[in-house]
């Protein structure tokens, strides 16, 4: 990737926007000098703000802007929400697999042995921007499913409210998740400049700046809202799912209000499905190591294969200091404090 201009997902046809989008990206422009500016993990002209709160890309801000002032949402709307590298790819595969199952009941054709599941569930806040209108969204048959990297506070009353859709929420470990978001930020990086070095994505990470603000206070507003509302919010973590993922497929599914039946059951569907949606088997599928992922359709730039790594818990083993791991363990402490959130901070 040479240059920040595949991320440039606003720049499209003017003529082509709708008199309404018009109006939110002037009203972005306007509040931008209000803004304070920061640096980002690419350094490659992609402008970092903080807004109402959050330190995010000019980007996500604009396409926040955009489903705010013109996205309907519908009951049957559901909207997988993570922090950046928390299993999104992972838990993007087996949300459509569980709703999909009686229209791809034979494997063997599945879609997702051809297509990325970035394919299949489209990133929200880029999808929002599809033709300087909101076809791109409305067009899609019910029930919607969406991917998003949205803080919770940040995404519209008309969302949250009991009437609209359901959001899935997954976490992981914050040590494993910035040592999994540095390599993948790499990948992306221009490739004239040099990698960005553990140390100052360390800073970054630890200062909350990132694609989608700070790791502690996205995954605090989602527990909160799960806590209010369980029945809207199913909160999830990466490493119960890795240890026992049998057990939460027919968690998502009931959520979903999709049980597996007893002759599914029966049949080991449950089972097939997790084999289907493992990170060996998606991994390995050609469209996955050699297909490319161009931006568009609410997808993130670069290669299928960026999206997969190892998926393991605990490689911060190989990578963070006792130091950072220290820093990183004392903060997820002092965030959490008084909440019933916790991880195992395992150290050395």
């Amino acid at each position: 990737m040479g240059s920040s201009k595949t991320f440039d997902v606003t720049a499209i046809d003017v003529e082509k926007v709708e008199e309404g989008y018009r109006k939110t990206y002037e009203k972005l422009d306007e509040m931008l000098p209000t803004l304070a500016q920061g640096e980002n993990w690419l350094a490659d002209g992609v402008q970092v703000v903080q807004y109402q709160g959050f330190w995010l890309p000019k980007f996500i801000v604009q396409g926040i802007m955009l489903i705010h002032d013109h996205f309907n949402p519908r009951p049957t709307d559901i909207i997988l929400s993570t922090f950046p590298k928390c299993g999104t790819t992972w838990l993007r595969a087996l949300i459509f697999a569980i709703i999909n199952r009686k229209n791809y009941y034979d494997f063997q054709n599945h879609p997702l042995l051809s297509s990325n599941p970035q394919d299949l569930v489209p990133f929200f806040e880029m999808l929002i921007h599809e033709g300087g209108s909101t076809s791109s969204i409305e067009s899609l048959p019910s029930p919607r499913f969406l991917a998003t990297h949205i803080p919770f506070p940040l995404i519209p009353k008309s969302m949250t409210s009991s009437s609209s859709g359901r959001f899935v929420y997954i976490c992981r470990e914050p040590k494993d998740v910035f040592v999994s978001m540095w390599h993948f930020m790499n990948k992306l990086r221009a490739k004239e400049l040099a990698p960005l070095s553990l140390e100052e994505a360390f800073d970054f990470f630890c200062r909350g700046v990132t694609f989608a603000g700070s790791y502690w206070d996205h995954v605090l507003g989602f527990w909160e809202a799960s806590l209010e509302s369980p029945n809207k919010v199913l909160f999830l973590k990466y490493e119960d799912m890795k240890r026992d993922p049998s057990v939460y497929v027919r968690k998502l599914a009931e959520f979903l209000d999709l049980p597996f039946s007893a002759e599914e059951e029966d049949e080991g569907m449950v089972e097939k499905i997790v084999k289907l949606c493992s990170f060996e088997s998606l991994s390995n599928l050609d469209v996955n190591k050699n297909g490319n992922n161009t931006p568009g359709k609410g997808k993130h730039p670069g290669t299928n294969s960026d999206f997969f790594r190892k998926g393991q818990i605990g490689d911060w083993r190989n990578h963070l200091t006792p130091q950072m791991v220290e820093v990183l363990d004392k903060i997820t402490k002092e965030k959490f404090q008084g909440t019933e959130l916790s991880f195992d901070l395992v150290s050395y």
